[in-house]
């Protein structure tokens, strides 16, 4: 007999039942998808035709599934029958073919189960282009189908294929596993080794990792495998791996965690390949990688989601593995040094140390107010006080304030101070600490950073604030300017508004007015690594004073790419001098600026038990990490920054 129904021919059951195995199976497969199609438009009776060719088929099929015991099989031909009732009456309800498209892709992964393997024919010599032709297609095709699904129903999909690997006895979740070798191992290990086509039938070697491409044609097939080193080539054939290839092909998608084993083997065109003896599932993804072209180019969604940005980004994991570097060589350099590392609380009774607005909670128990700090040096002074001579802290500082590619609410500072040093003493070492955390991470101290390149090879630039901002206005001396005459101000403030700085006219003492202009005209010029030296007292309370230079403190501040990266002062040890400025950053709080500080009796009372000369040092390592990583933005070198949530 024959049915036509909307110009789909059916092939007659005579000339399936005469054909070969391998075009029963061609029958079948185009029989399952006509069937679905078509469904609406075709009567009951051939409906029982076709259930009868099926049935008819899956008991041919039979022979062919030494793999699965008859328990296995019926049960999956009672999911196929459950699933395709399913269908139907999804269709009789009037859905959609987008809605069906998930339920109609775990019924093809159901009767793949009891699909048999392949005829294995010699192929004549004439025919080989052609096969290869039809293989890309039906790869071609698989690929244009899955794109077309959405993310959920991928899911659906390949949530189906764990149900279906649980039913066969394995595992999609494995304990654990036990590489021998990473990827980069084997790629040094078997440099300029083995010809194209000659295989390393001695070696035996474990590898893990995720699938991040697949390419199969036949009873041949590659992945690629990447592991936290790079990627490796698998190497995957039937005739190898036997039964075990139909599943591979079946279960695996890309983004699954494999374990595989194997020899090592040099394809054709040169690949390092791990020629695969057996396979192992180790992770089971449900959710589909992002497109590497086109799926994760959003920086927001990359932030969001950096999980799966460190998964199709190699740079990205190369700035985090580099940034662990630089803060454990940072670490190691420090204690070679003789300093010590403490823990200081991240919950203060009142902030201190820094101007800057703090984060505000509050403690339930102890019915208290409390802030989270924005630095740690008034903690780690007191341990200098304490009798500690170099104590440092690497550690997380928070800070309510604004966001840019600079700036982020929380971020990681270090903090050191060293007894019986000076400003002098902290710029030395400074050079010495990013030098060397350059060298760990960079073959050269010539450092590209955008259209720049940055040199951190030493000396490097030392200016005073006075003298760098008379670079930008050469009719202007701040320097003579007296700050006990009332027209000092006046005059600061008219030089500084004819240069074009903004917002002058609040300023309210000559130290503000020069910083203003410094961060103004000069800052952003500031391409190559400069200490910037000698700041106003006004705006630097916790420094010395300078020795020589009324007005003016023991201070230096670092700066390079156009920001600063750390900060320094000789250490302020006069209590009286500390209370009193103190007490003035209280006065402008009190007078609603948000970030000055309080009087920190504490401190004050460590301070008057006697401090040594003591030289300090901040460095921003997220900065720092930029500028070592070529990074432009500060999210760029923070796992996980803050972001508002997602819509939002």
């Amino acid at each position: 007999f024959e049915v036509k129904r909307g110009g789909i021919i059916i092939m007659t059951l005579s000339a399936f039942l005469l054909s070969s195995i391998t075009a029963r199976t061609r029958f079948v497969a185009s029989f399952s998808s006509h069937s679905v199609s078509s469904f609406s438009s075709v009567g009951r009776s051939q409906l029982r035709v076709w259930s009868g060719v099926a049935s008819l088929y899956r008991q041919q099929n039979k022979l062919f599934m030494s793999t699965l015991s008859e328990e296995q099989i019926q049960s999956i031909e009672q999911q196929i029958q459950s699933k395709g009732d399913e269908i139907r009456e999804l269709k009789a309800s009037g859905v959609d073919k987008q809605a069906l498209a998930p339920h109609i892709s775990e019924l093809l992964a159901l009767k793949a189960q009891l699909a048999p393997p392949p005829t294995e024919k010699p192929k004549a010599e004439s025919k080989k282009s052609n096969n290869k032709t039809q293989n890309e297609k039906q790869n071609s095709n698989k690929k244009k189908q899955e794109s077309e699904m959405s993310d959920s129903e991928l899911r659906m999909v390949r949530l189906q294929k764990v149900k279906l690997m649980r039913e066969a006895n394995v595992e999609p979740y494995a304990y654990s596993y036990d590489p021998t070798h990473t990827s980069q191992d084997l790629q040094t290990l078997y440099e300029g080794k083995l010809d194209g086509g000659e295989e390393d039938e001695e070696a035996d070697v474990k590898v893990a990792g995720r699938i991040m491409a697949k390419r199969v044609f036949g009873k041949l097939a590659f992945f690629t495998l990447q592991d936290e080193t790079g990627n490796i080539q698998l190497h995957l054939e039937k005739k190898r791996l036997g039964d075990s290839f139909k599943n591979i092909k079946a279960w695996v998608d890309s983004g699954d965690i494999l374990g595989v084993r194997g020899t090592i083997r040099r394809t054709d065109k040169g690949e390092l390949s791990v020629y695969a003896k057996e396979w192992t599932m180790l992770t089971k993804s449900a959710a589909p990688l992002p497109d590497k072209w086109h799926g994760l180019t959003d920086i927001t969604k990359r932030y969001r989601s950096r999980h799966l940005d460190l998964i199709v980004n190699p740079a990205v994991r190369d700035t985090f593995r580099k940034r662990a570097v630089i803060t454990s060589t940072l670490r190691r350099t420090l204690d070679a040094l003789g300093f010590l590392e403490i823990e200081t609380p991240v919950l203060n009774s009142q902030p201190g140390g820094a101007e800057a607005k703090p984060f505000e909670t509050y403690h339930n128990t102890m019915d208290m107010d409390l802030t989270l700090r924005i630095a740690t040096e008034l903690h780690l002074k007191r341990m200098i006080v304490g009798g500690f001579h170099r104590v440092y802290e690497i550690g997380r500082i928070f800070r309510n304030e604004g966001i840019s590619t600079r700036h982020n609410p929380e971020f990681t500072s270090i903090e050191l101070y060293q007894a019986y040093a000076d400003y002098h003493d902290m710029m030395e070492l400074t050079e010495n600490l990013v030098v060397e955390m350059c060298d760990a991470v960079s073959e050269t101290r010539q450092l590209p950073y955008g259209e720049h390149i940055v040199s951190v090879e030493k000396p490097w630039r030392r200016v005073t604030m006075t003298d760098i901002v008379k670079e930008y206005i050469p009719d202007f001396d701040f320097e003579s300017l007296d700050t006990n005459d009332p027209d000092a101000l006046v005059q600061a403030k008219a030089a500084a508004t004819a240069a074009g700085v903004p917002k002058v006219d609040e300023l309210t003492s000559v130290g503000y007015v020069l910083n203003a202009c410094f961060e103004e005209l000069c800052e952003p010029n500031l391409i190559q690594p400069t200490f910037v030296i000698d700041y106003p007292v006004d705006v630097s309370p916790l420094a010395k004073p300078h020795r020589s230079k009324p007005g003016y403190t023991e201070r230096f501040e670092l700066f390079a790419t156009g920001r600063e990266l750390a900060n320094s002062f000789s250490e302020l040890t006069d209590p009286v001098d500390q209370r009193e400025r103190f007490e003035a950053q209280a006065a402008k709080k009190a007078a609603g600026d948000e970030e000055a500080c309080d009087v920190d009796e504490e401190f004050l009372q460590a301070l008057e038990q006697g401090m040594p000369p003591t030289g300090g040092l901040g460095i921003g390592i997220d900065r720092l990490v930029m500028l070592l990583t070529n990074s432009p933005s500060i999210r760029d070198v923070i796992a996980f920054p803050l972001l508002k949530p997602d819509g939002v």
